[in-house]
């Protein structure tokens, strides 16, 4: 769950050695992370419309933030209180949790991850390289993580001008992000190079398959 560059990030006190308890008949955790402009979202978002039999689902977060436009509660997000927010952080209640700014937080709940995996929903996490080595190791073997990796810095940085969506100085800050966030590359199950998105798309589908046996 990208939100911003400068979010705190926390993992709820996630015990790293510790695999919760999930039953036989249960979906399983999708981990997706990348540097900005990957194309992280777009083979996301390929799979979903293409692939109905993988039953992939988001996993719908909190935020302390208002509703946007027609934006419903439980829909696009579970929408709370900043003070309701922090109870719930006291709680221990959040699969993980960042705040872009003070009181404006963005978290997943355990209970929603367990109750959306309850249903056989194969759940979905976009989330930065921190959460997703801390959400693979909560989960153990019932969590699938993948790395999309840019081909080279450089063709990121065309791509990031390409968008011609972030100001100069705002790409440099995403490129050196990246720098940082291609560290984690190997702490990932899987790495799939994006440098041919069809390629890509079809690689990372054969890699899920697999880890649900479809």
């Amino acid at each position: 769950m990208e939100k911003d560059n400068q979010a705190k990030h926390n993992t709820g006190n996630l015990p790293l050695d510790s695999t919760p308890s999930l039953w036989e008949g249960r979906g399983r955790l999708l981990i997706f992370s990348a540097p900005s402009g990957s194309g992280k979202s777009t083979i996301v978002q390929w799979l979903i419309a293409n692939h109905p039999e993988l039953n992939l689902a988001f996993s719908i977060s909190c935020t302390s933030r208002a509703p946007r436009g027609t934006e419903r509660d439980g829909v696009e997000y579970f929408f709370l209180t900043p003070e309701a927010f922090k109870e719930k952080i006291r709680n221990d209640e959040f699969l993980e949790y960042e705040e872009v700014y003070q009181d404006r937080f963005y978290g997943t709940l355990k209970s929603q991850v367990d109750s959306q995996t309850a249903r056989g929903e194969n759940v979905i996490f976009d989330v930065d390289v921190k959460g997703g080595v801390n959400i693979k190791q909560f989960y153990g073997e019932r969590a699938l993580s993948i790395f999309i990796q840019p081909p080279s810095v450089e063709e990121l940085r065309r791509r990031l001008v390409g968008r011609a969506t972030d100001a100069p100085e705002v790409i440099e800050q995403r490129l050196a992000k990246a720098d940082y966030e291609l560290t984690f590359a190997d702490r990932f199950d899987h790495v799939v190079v994006n440098d041919d998105l069809a390629k890509a798309e079809q690689e990372t589908y054969e890699i899920i398959a697999r880890f649900l046996g479809k």
